[in-house]
């Protein structure tokens, strides 16, 4: 009779311990790994969301920016796309995965392939053709597959783009880049090495995989957390967390059990911190209840919020500063001019943290000058202009 491996005993570690590991692990904390660039964060982190909100820029290019600091657009653009070091994929929402874990999803293309066919009518040959086009003609966008939208509304897709998504989420066909934010689909069986394209991996070596991985990019998390991080199932956690290797923990304050990346443990976060904005779908704080659980701080996305309910703005962006968030800022740009239309300051020992955020953000976009409109403490205003400078 076998048993399994009882678990390693559990290590305490204090709210602050916590929040330094999960810094250095998102890569806030320490110095960064400049030399791998953009595409050193996305293996480093093992997906970065994608979204159609563009302020300062999209939130994938917004995600090495945070952590590498003014690193050039086309770079980072580069990074992903080139070379075939990436894909597009169903995990956490949309977003750019290594390709290397093409393999590991091997669950989720099953699942896909299993399940109904929702709502989406396919007349017959409409899927072949699609993937006859694209073994003739692609890499292909949905328009040029003959048209990504009936007259319809907005999500009246035609015939090809349905045939095209679904055979997405099906892993025969491959997002290989974004153009003008169109995605652009090729055969798997060019977009993808040989080695790796295969579903040989039963669910349970992906998910297995996959709550690892999670686990070392947030270094410390709860099941939710963890299992969050690639959408999974609470019950698909519980099913492998034993065999991952990570170690149960507990974290003052957190009143739930947690699991930690024992190399995380090993030594304590040291190093420098970076002052920066962060894109609301940022890794480090995409999951209200971990950021409000880590930094005290409640926030929430307001772009799908009617204007007159919003508290911080369209597009607020946390500002990260000494490990800590210290306020939001709402940015537009207007010509060379970076705007912040609204910023929340958690005091004024924020400022000159702000304003760096600033400043290094508007340089970053090629704006020459920012200008301040509103802020929840109009008594600190002319302090941030004056920090502006």
């Amino acid at each position: 009779m076998t048993t399994r491996p009882r678990p390693a005993p559990v290590t305490a570690l204090t709210a602050d311990e916590a929040r330094r590991i999960a810094l250095r692990a998102q890569g806030f904390l320490g110095a960064p790994d400049r030399r791998a660039g953009a595409r050193g964060v996305l293996r480093h982190l093992g997906a970065v969301q994608l979204d159609t909100i563009s302020v300062l820029a999209r939130s994938h290019e917004l995600i090495p920016y945070a952590r590498l600091g003014a690193i050039g657009r086309k770079k980072i653009e580069a990074a992903y796309w080139s070379g075939g070091h990436s894909f597009e994929y169903w995990s956490h929402a949309a977003c750019v995965l290594p390709v290397e874990e093409w393999p590991h999803f091997a669950f989720r293309r099953r699942a896909y392939r299993a399940r109904p066919h929702w709502y989406h009518h396919l007349p017959d040959g409409a899927y072949d053709q699609v993937i006859k086009q694209l073994h003739a003609e692609g890499p292909l966008t949905a328009t040029e597959l003959g048209g990504a939208k009936n007259k319809g509304e907005w999500w009246d897709w035609s015939e090809s783009k349905v045939a095209v998504e679904r055979a997405l989420m099906y892993g025969e066909v491959v997002c290989v880049e974004r153009r003008g934010w169109k995605r652009v689909y090729d055969l798997a069986e060019r977009a993808i090495p040989a080695e790796l394209r295969h579903d040989d991996l039963a669910d349970d070596e992906c998910v297995r995989r996959l709550v690892l991985q999670a686990g070392q990019a947030l270094g410390v998390g709860t099941r939710a957390d963890i299992a969050d991080y690639h959408r999974l199932k609470s019950e698909q956690f519980d099913a492998v967390v034993e065999d991952t290797g990570l170690v149960p923990v507990t974290v003052e304050g957190w009143g739930k059990p947690a699991w930690a990346d024992p190399a995380a443990l090993e030594s304590a976060p040291r190093g420098r911190h970076r002052t920066t904005l962060l894109s609301p779908f940022d890794s480090l704080i995409w999951e209200r209840a971990r950021t409000e659980r880590i930094f005290g701080f409640t926030h929430r996305l307001e772009a799908y919020v009617p204007k007159p309910k919003r508290v911080h703005g369209y597009f607020a962006m946390p500002v990260l500063a000494g490990g800590r968030l210290v306020g939001r800022v709402d940015p537009a740009r207007e010509g060379s001019t970076l705007v912040a239309k609204q910023v929340s300051l958690d005091g004024a020992k924020a400022v000159p943290a702000v304003a760096q955020a600033l400043l290094e953000a508007a340089g970053w976009v090629g704006c020459d000058s920012v200008r301040v409109e509103r802020m929840d403490a109009a008594e600190l205003k002319p302090q941030l202009v004056r920090a502006l400078g």
